[in-house]
């Protein structure tokens, strides 16, 4: 049996799609074939080398600089890829940041900074593009979560209920879409070899490495496989779903 993926031809927005896991899906999106739009929040050459990486492999990306945390920002974008495109297949939630610290002394800004981007980002997101999937009846939507959001650690409690909230929403979008045909799914990472988790890395390498089954951090690309499945064909009857990509972490 052929495994095709359907992704030929599809219109994808991906957000905090400059760096890390974000490029990795927005490249590897391109590569199926995807016409994909990426927002970025700051950091514009960045974005510029995203763009013409996936344009040196035959691919089209094109990049839009969108705070997610700012809910008119993202009805104008996603407005104006719908107009470019004239339809909007997939979107994958991949905006995110961390601000580590014990709950004791966290700041007011570590708290709603946190929960504006990763909580409110997604909101802010699928608020308008849920019209368009629904006129399609047809759509995927997939959010990054993280382990934190069921196994969190030291000084992580903003955003492990960030996580824990984006869990919640997408089974409750599942439930609010099947019956238009559109699919809503998480991904939840490990501890993958990325800026955002390098404080962890350098800290304690050793100890979180004897937590994770495989003995070795993950890398974006596991994250951007799992990603195009759950928007390929392949995941058809696949909703409503957390898929933990983290090695075994702290399972053992």
């Amino acid at each position: 049996m052929a495994f095709e993926s359907g992704l030929q031809g599809k219109v994808a927005i991906v957000t905090g799609g400059s760096r890390g896991i974000g490029r990795a899906i927005v490249e590897l999106l391109a590569s199926q074939g995807c016409d994909v739009t990426f927002f970025y929040r700051g950091n514009a050459g960045a974005a510029n080398e995203v763009v013409a990486a996936v344009a040196g492999l035959g691919g089209k990306a094109t990049a839009m600089q969108v705070d997610v945390a700012d809910s008119a920002a993202c009805i104008a974008a996603v407005e104006q890829v719908a107009d470019r495109c004239e339809r909007i297949d997939i979107l994958v939630n991949n905006a995110g940041i961390v601000r580590d610290n014990l709950t004791a002394a966290m700041e007011d800004d570590e708290i709603s900074s946190v929960l504006n981007t990763n909580v409110g980002g997604v909101f802010n997101m699928v608020r308008p593009v849920i019209p368009f999937m629904m006129s399609q009846r047809s759509g995927r939507i997939v959010n990054l979560s993280s382990v934190a959001g069921s196994k969190a650690g030291r000084g992580q409690a903003n955003y492990a209920a960030s996580k824990g909230a984006v869990d919640a929403i997408t089974r409750a979008l599942a439930v609010e879409l099947a019956p238009r045909k559109i699919l809503v799914n998480a991904v939840a990472p490990g501890v993958i070899e990325t800026d955002m988790s390098q404080q962890v890395r350098d800290l304690a390498d050793d100890q979180v490495k004897s937590r994770i089954l495989l003995k070795r951090y993950g890398q974006a690309s596991d994250i951007a496989q799992a990603v195009a499945f759950l928007v390929s064909d392949m995941a058809s009857y696949v909703t409503g779903q957390v898929l933990y990509v983290d090695g075994g972490f702290k399972m053992d």
